[in-house]
């Protein structure tokens, strides 16, 4: 029998490919875009949970607008927070198990080594601290739940880093990127494949690491994608504080995953080959 999964978010950059994988993978998906499910409206949510049957919840939506969410804080709580103990909520009173997408923002990066899960949180702008109030309703809310943090996120749909250094290269011989951000790029297919595990290997619900493994600098993960293109772009290096943005990022928000996905290096290169982006 086909497990249904809902997945909420489902026209973002990872939920569209969540929903084309778990098709693929045998499941039944519901897929619940903004214009499907207004995740924000309590009576909403509660009425789609009355009307539709699922097993699984991965709760994708979210805001993601990191800079923006500096001056525009409480679309991003109603979004990433208050929308997500919504659903929460709802899951918990039909007695079903919620993943919830989550950030490596809720971190400050003073560490200097990779975090663990138990590892003390303490996000530097609004979009960390509207995740991690999300994490902390989920946790409260529905004891069946999986908080599953990610970072560095690229996919075939939506924007993202590796799309915007290839759409720079067509322009641009020389391109400056920072290299004192630490952290773990992630293809969205290997996180969909670290949710995927969570669930058939039924796994204790808590909190995971889902990103991918090793460490780099925006800087090197850009020159990684010109070397695997065979592009000759020059990659400059700079220091944050030369590229100022309205929201702070930790230096290093690099996450231990206990090896769920594979080397980033290795993730990139297999995205690029299977989404055909090269140039």
């Amino acid at each position: 029998m086909k497990k249904i999964i809902l997945i909420t978010g489902a026209g973002g950059m990872f939920g569209q490919d969540a929903c084309e994988l778990f098709t693929r993978w045998g499941y039944e998906v519901i897929a619940a875009k903004k214009s499907d499910l207004d995740v924000t409206d309590f009576f909403a949510v509660k009425k789609f949970f009355a009307e539709k049957k699922f097993d699984f919840v991965l709760h994708a939506a979210a805001y993601t607008k990191v800079d923006e969410a500096e001056s525009s804080r409480d679309l991003a709580f109603l979004i990433n927070a208050e929308a997500a103990r919504n659903v929460a909520a709802a899951a918990a009173e039909k007695n079903l198990p919620i993943l919830y997408i989550s950030t490596d923002y809720v971190f400050d990066g003073e560490k200097g080594a990779p975090y663990f899960v138990n590892d003390a949180t303490n996000p530097l702008n609004i979009y960390g601290a509207s995740k991690l109030a999300g994490e902390e309703s989920v946790k409260k809310i529905n004891p069946q739940h999986y908080i599953v943090r990610t970072s560095w996120l690229y996919g075939k749909h939506g924007k993202n880093f590796v799309k915007s250094m290839l759409n720079l290269a067509q322009k641009q011989n020389i391109i400056k990127v920072v290299d004192d951000q630490f952290g773990c790029p992630t293809w969205t297919r290997e996180l969909a494949a670290g949710v995927k595990k969570l669930i058939e290997e039924k796994k204790p619900f808590g909190t995971y690491h889902i990103c991918g493994s090793g460490v780099t600098t925006w800087c090197e993960f850009a020159k990684e994608i010109f070397k695997i293109c065979k592009m000759k772009i020059e990659v400059m290096s700079v220091k944050s504080e030369e590229s100022p943005r309205p929201a702070r990022r930790p230096k290093f928000s690099a996450m231990a995953n206990n090896e769920i996905c594979c080397d980033w290096r290795e993730a990139l290169r297999d995205y690029l080959c299977s989404t055909q982006i090269r140039h």
